[in-house]
């Protein structure tokens, strides 16, 4: 029997469906294991990499949802989640009861689809820490559905949950949205179907051929509004260490304090990533042990096995070798980059700071067509412009998906990119510092102010939950610092192997050289560099940080090295962000993204030369 659009799971005859939702780490996976216990089994959702746990528990079937926000379609987790939400037969929502204004958003939503829910309000134990105390019967009484405190991890209240799965009720939808509900009675099956129409979900829209009605602002509006009002009800008390953080947040919030307090939260990763880690961690890991003890081994051993002037060696291990440059760039000069830019990201985004950067940054961001939400891709775009490329489909249009797609291509230098430049950079003094960073604020801003001048159409306003302050917990920070830095390891090694390989090939054939030929009246004549550059360029195509780090084998003065530093940030994305661009936009767009980026890159590369050199 089919249990939700797309995925085939077995339902016994008189089996209910007991879908877990929630949102990301709140623990849903101690509900299902003291559901399920050691029957589960796994599905792959058709169509995407997401798997559905599944198991038994009674007379249920009990489903596992990826954690999420809300039910929409703006990610295959999403999607899952949604596809299995919304044909689930009772619904138990687990809750961070630290985090209510943004879990309960969820909840609302789950309960205006006319589903039996059962709350669990889960880490009670945080909140006794901070000093709240939370009115459990009040916030049932607001919801309409039994509400459980518990401290999962610690086996608390979990029988308790168990024992009120029969008493899932539906709760009390909102007025409103009830009576837009009502135009699609005898329309469809189900009141969760009808639910996504109203919020203009296009993939239930074209599933039943029947028109969305655009009330998603205002019905997101709505339970936004009553989130703020249950919360308020339900918070007897906050102690001391609650009231510092929300001063703290007010702060940051605040532009006269949030903006000194971001740039000296920048400032202080620019010193770690850009000068330490760039500078005596590379220096150490790159130097000295891979070019001083890495290298030398796996040259010694690769003449074992072939003549040094043979082809294969110098693929191997010659001056650009598959076994020699490419674990020397990717482990002596970007993992230690890397893993700085990420748990600093990290510890961003478990504090709670990161959206607070959003709504302080909104006004700005406005001036180029963009809302506070595009600051997240912005500045996951300094850790890699693949990744930040993907996350433009949190924004909430069409145009302003490009807007953000092309400053991304065209200004934004990734974290390791950026770690090469600050290392070739920060030797020479503020001056240069200054020159590089004003160049790269100017083109970005006129970018973003053409395009939002030239661009049909509107910008969506800025919608976004403010969790609560916190103090980060170092296990989370490091867990996430380490599997991002892995992802991304596994992404870029491949194509630095393939960047090496190439540029072997292109060595070897003398097409390197046709193409430094091609290219020397733009980089003699145009950006006044040596005709070598054009190696880098080559390269950056490949990796746009690979590109970055050939310039250090040049001979370059302070002046060309700002020119060239200038030029090889606007150059076109490496290949991986190519092929998102043309994943995420039309062909046209992406192809125009392409192009556009190789003549700004040239075009004020010139400029600048005439300028400074």
């Amino acid at each position: 029997m089919e249990c939700c659009r797309g995925l085939n799971i077995e339902i016994p005859k008189g089996y209910k469906k007991l879908v877990l939702a929630g949102n990301p780490n709140v623990g849903k996976s101690v509900f299902f294991n003291a559901l399920t216990g050691m029957y589960v089994d796994v599905s792959n959702f058709p169509g995407t990499t997401v798997d559905i746990s599944h198991g038994k528990y009674q007379d249920y079937v009990v489903l596992d949802t990826p954690g999420v926000y809300g039910v929409s379609s703006f990610n295959d987790e999403e999607r899952v989640a949604r596809d299995v939400i919304l044909y689930g037969d009772v619904i138990l929502n687990v809750v961070d009861a630290l985090h209510l204004e943004r879990d309960l958003f969820l909840t609302l939503q789950i309960i205006d689809m006319g589903k039996p829910v059962i709350v669990a309000l889960n880490m009670m134990d945080d909140v006794e820490r901070n000093g709240i105390r939370i009115d459990i019967n009040k916030l049932s009484e607001l919801l309409g559905v039994p509400v459980i405190p518990t401290v999962a991890v610690k086996g608390k209240g979990l029988e308790e949950v168990k024992e009120n799965i029969k008493n899932a009720r539906v709760g009390n939808i909102d007025a409103k949205i009830k009576e837009y509900l009502k135009e699609f009675n005898n329309k469809v099956e189900y009141q969760s179907e009808a639910l996504m129409l109203l919020e203009d979900d296009e993939t239930i829209s074209e599933r039943l051929n029947i028109k969305t009605l655009g009330k998603r602002e205002e019905i997101y509006r709505l339970r936004r509004e009553k989130v703020d009002k249950i919360v308020e009800s339900v918070i007897i008390k906050e102690g001391k260490g609650n009231r510092i953080r929300q001063k703290i947040s007010t702060l940051t919030l605040n532009p006269l304090t949030g903006i000194p307090i971001l740039i000296m939260v920048l400032y202080l990763i620019f010193k770690v990533i850009g000068v330490w880690v760039a500078g005596d961690v590379v220096g150490f890991t790159e130097e000295k042990i891979m070019a001083g003890y890495y290298e030398p081994f796996i040259r010694q051993l690769t003449a074992k096995f072939f003549a040094e002037e043979s082809l294969l060696y110098r693929l191997l291990a010659g001056e650009f070798g598959i076994l020699t440059l490419t674990p020397t760039y990717v482990i002596g000069l970007l993992t230690p980059l890397v893993i700085a830019f990420y748990f600093f990201m990290s510890l961003m985004e478990d504090s709670g700071y990161l959206p607070r950067i959003a709504a302080l940054v909104d006004r700005v961001l406005s001036f180029f067509g963009l809302n506070g939400r595009a600051i997240i891709p912005i500045i996951l775009g300094f850790g890699c412009i693949t990744m930040a490329t993907i996350t433009t489909r949190l924004l909430g249009t069409k145009r302003e998906k490009i807007i953000a797609t092309i400053l991304l291509g065209f200004t934004i230098p990734c974290s390791a990119q950026l770690g090469v430049i600050a290392g070739m950079i920060a030797p020479l003094g503020t001056k240069y510092i200054l020159i590089y960073s004003f160049t790269i604020i100017i083109v970005f801003a006129l970018t973003g102010t053409i395009l939002n001048r030239i661009l049909p159409g509107e910008s969506s306003e800025l919608f976004i939950d403010l969790p609560p302050m916190r103090l980060p917990k170092l296990t989370n920070v490091l867990k996430k610092t380490w599997t991002k830095t892995i992802m991304f390891l596994k992404e870029a090694t491949p194509l630095f192997a393939l960047g090496a390989l190439i540029i072997t090939l292109l060595e070897e054939t003398d097409i390197l050289y046709k193409i430094q030929d091609l290219f020397k009246p733009i980089t003699e004549s145009v950006l006044r560099l040596p005709k070598e550059t054009a190696n880098a360029f080559i390269m950056g195509i490949i990796r746009r940080d690979f590109g970055a780090a050939g310039l250090t084998e040049l001979s370059l003065t302070p002046e060309q090295t700002v020119v060239a530093l200038v030029t090889i940030t606007l150059f076109v994305p490496c290949i991986a962000s190519i092929i998102v661009i043309f994943k995420e936009r039309s062909k046209k767009e992406a192809g125009l993204i392409w192009l556009g980026s190789f003549i700004l890159a040239f075009l004020v590369g010139g400029i600048l030369a005439f300028l400074i050199v």
